[in-house]
């Protein structure tokens, strides 16, 4: 079966360059086991160039994200940031943690717009686990705040994951170790 991805769109210097810090909370620190409740985020600024990478990666071309006049023109006060940009968030949050993952289903609100420059979290929380046969089948609640408050993004996503432990992405690449030494929020 021929994979649907281009291998070389894909390579891990794009993932490097993401400026980001990655979080888990959790009602139990004694395992590394996903369980229902815990939350994993990540915070992000987004800059131009992202936008200009995403435009050349998916071909959208839309001025309102180039052109500021067309922006002011739309009711908006700057170039807001593409939302299903600030959504990919919630997939690479789930794909970090748990390799293999297979993103399945998503849905989005967008509640507020996003400016380049704005402090984004990511957050995504374990709402129901369900075994499948060697499987997990695992929804989630997807939200983007920005600066810590204001919901720019909600909505819901499911995954099926290969295993319910956890790693964590080193915040200095891309590559994911045992969830050892992982940020606690509280």
């Amino acid at each position: 079966m021929v994979n649907p991805f281009n291998a070389t769109v894909m390579k891990r210097p794009f993932w490097n360059s993401i400026s980001s810090l990655m979080y888990y909370s959790s009602s139990s620190s004694a395992m590394n086991l996903l369980k229902t409740g815990d939350v994993l985020k990540q915070a992000r600024v987004f800059s131009a160039p992202d936008i200009a990478g995403y435009s050349k990666l998916t071909h959208d071309s839309n001025p309102l994200h180039f052109d500021s006049e067309c922006a002011r023109n739309a009711g908006f006060e700057d170039i807001p940031v593409p939302g299903m940009l600030v959504a990919s968030l919630f997939p690479r949050i789930i794909a970090s943690h748990f390799p293999g993952a297979i993103y399945v289903k998503q849905t989005l609100d967008f509640r507020s717009p996003v400016f380049v420059g704005d402090n984004i979290t990511g957050q995504v929380q374990a709402s129901s686990i369900r075994q499948m046969k060697q499987k997990y089948m695992v929804k989630f609640v997807t939200t983007c705040f920005k600066d810590g408050e204001i919901v720019v993004i909600g909505g819901e996503a499911t995954a099926m994951l290969p295993t319910l432990a956890m790693k964590q992405v080193d915040n200095h690449s891309s590559e994911s170790k045992d969830f050892g030494s992982r940020t606690q929020l509280h």
